[in-house]
């Protein structure tokens, strides 16, 4: 077996080939055991897939192409700068943008967070090379956002990139004032939650400026603020649809997520329930685990996405979904391994476990479920290719397929039972509008309790 965080892959040893079985524990171990922590997604390699349905044909071409990033692309991705001990300042606060209607014009309004990099970044080139949307690339560095763009070919008139910083909750509301003050008074159309931060291999947490562990501050509270905060906006725009990027890991029915330690548990939430602040490290109340702290800041935004659905889906039509867009085994997400690891990673996820996706096909997919006629179902939860609940199997072309990586179809994948599990989704979602001070006034009206 073997896993990254974010993304896993199981082997279902009855089921392989003699050759394979035998190959695959060892490859497998040999890998694991050199890694100190556990990791997450891929990128590389690409090819997009239709849907499964018979529904209309989606409006991307989706390419079939073989990707490499440069070892200097490589490079600029791993050596993001490390989070400093103040996220956020006053000075900061940008001047909101004016007549954003004249530069979106017929299209549709897109917001996109952590658009800077990697799934994000690929996301918004899928959706601006389209024609139909304009993207609103939400970062905490604008200025790197704007050097990306323009280096992966964003076409012009297509974006704008404005300040978010999820790690600060003022920042969050100030992000919010002036979205608006953009697009004055056309609706959002869609939102799109991507960002996150890992950070396996620290021994103590790292902090947000309002006092939350880094990775459930920035993964979930952040995102938790700024759904809520765009919910009544959202509502007024036909077909809205919001997807929080979910992750195996979360899910204990995968291998990565199941049997892999650890385990993503939020155990009574003793934490997120005594607010969460400084000095609690984790949602259960126990001492900080990195590797499970971004676990379980997964299983609260899939979560997340159910309670949306659940309490405002049939009042708003907004539809509410996850996805897992496969391994992304070249992701800034694994800047803080070593060199030989990055390098290794992405051919084991490749030619063994058959897990790997490329950074553009992975975009790809996220665009599809914000795009595609066939993924207007709310409350679902998006994988392609097998989803990664075994490892894939050998066919003709010498690779693994069936695992979640490259290729493959849409389809409905399964949470398990414990983000399933109604009860804590709701204490969540309690704790969580309690954690970030949001009042009942600023929530999107019609929600069911």
């Amino acid at each position: 077996f073997f896993f990254s965080p974010g993304i896993a892959t199981a082997v279902d040893l009855r089921k392989q080939p003699k050759t394979m079985v035998r190959f695959l524990p060892v490859a497998a171990a040999a890998l694991v055991a050199a890694v100190s922590g556990f990791t997450s997604p891929a990128p590389r390699v690409t090819r997009m897939q239709n849907a499964v349905t018979t529904s209309p044909t989606p409006s991307f071409n989706f390419p079939s192409v073989e990707e490499k990033c440069s070892s200097t692309q490589l490079n600029e991705m791993m050596t993001q700068m490390e989070l400093p001990e103040q996220l956020y300042f006053k000075k900061e606060k940008e001047l909101p943008k004016v007549l954003g209607g004249l530069q979106i014009g017929l299209r549709k309004l897109v917001v996109i967070t952590g658009a800077s990099s990697g799934l994000g970044l690929n996301c918004a080139k899928a959706l601006a090379d389209t024609n139909g949307y304009f993207v609103v690339m939400a970062c905490r560095d604008v200025e790197k956002a704007k050097k990306v763009a323009k280096k992966i070919g964003m076409p012009e008139g297509s974006y704008t990139v404005m300040k978010l910083e999820l790690g600060n909750l003022q920042s969050v509301r100030d992000f919010v004032a002036n979205l608006k003050a953009f697009k004055s008074a056309r609706p959002l159309n869609h939102l799109i939650c991507n960002a996150a931060v890992y950070k396996p291999k620290e021994p103590e947490p790292a902090w947000t400026d309002d006092g939350f562990e880094m990775s459930m501050g920035v993964n979930h509270l952040g995102h938790f603020l700024l759904v809520n905060l765009l919910l009544e906006d959202m509502k007024r725009a036909k077909g809205a649809r919001c997807c929080i990027v979910g992750s195996i890991t979360g899910n204990t029915n995968t291998v990565g997520g199941g049997l892999v330690y650890p385990q993503a548990d939020l155990g009574d939430l003793k934490g997120l329930a005594s607010g969460g602040k400084k000095p609690i490290e984790m949602a259960d109340g126990k001492p900080f685990f990195g590797a499970k702290a971004y676990k379980d800041s997964k299983v609260c935004n899939m979560m997340t996405v159910s309670e949306l659905h659940r309490r405002y889906h049939e009042s708003t039509g907004i539809v509410f979904s996850s996805m897992y867009p496969g391994c992304i085994a070249e992701t800034a997400l694994f800047r803080e391994k070593r060199p030989w690891f990055r390098k290794a990673f992405p051919w084991f996820m490749k030619y063994v476990t058959g897990g790997y996706v490329g950074e553009k096909e992975a975009g790809e997919r996220l665009a599809q479920v914000i795009d595609d006629p066939s993924c207007t179902k709310s409350g679902v939860y998006w994988s392609w290719n097998g989803g990664a609940q075994t490892v894939g199997r050998w066919d003709k072309s010498g690779k693994p397929k069936g695992a979640g990586g490259s290729g493959g179809d849409i389809f409905e994948n399964t949470q398990s039972d414990a983000v399933k599990d109604l009860p804590t989704a709701m204490k969540v979602w309690e704790y969580s509008k309690a954690a970030v001070g949001l009042s009942d006034k600023e929530m999107a009206k019609g929600m069911k309790p």
